[in-house]
């Protein structure tokens, strides 16, 4: 099992960040079942892996750290989205 974890800068609300990625992971684009769901975070599982994201922001710009297992190339791609790689 691969497993890889992430962390992107973004000027995107923690809002905007969630909401974007229950666009990408959910029903309507990976297809990835939304397991939790909090203002700071959120996590999705399916196809045998997981992805975790968590939002933190400090002044105008957002950190955001994505865990997965199983969808690191999707994963990558929603970074792209979001904002540029930072590690």
């Amino acid at each position: 099992m691969s497993m890889g974890r992430y962390g992107v800068k973004t000027k995107l609300s923690p809002e905007q960040v969630i909401e974007k990625a229950k666009a990408y992971f959910g029903e309507k684009g990976t297809g990835l079942t939304i397991v939790d769901e909090g203002a700071c975070c959120i996590s999705f599982e399916g196809g045998g892996g997981f992805v975790e994201i968590t939002v933190t922001q400090e002044d105008d710009i957002t950190d955001v750290d994505l865990t997965t297992r199983e969808w690191m190339f999707d994963v990558q791609q929603f970074m792209g989205v979001i904002g540029s790689k930072i590690r």
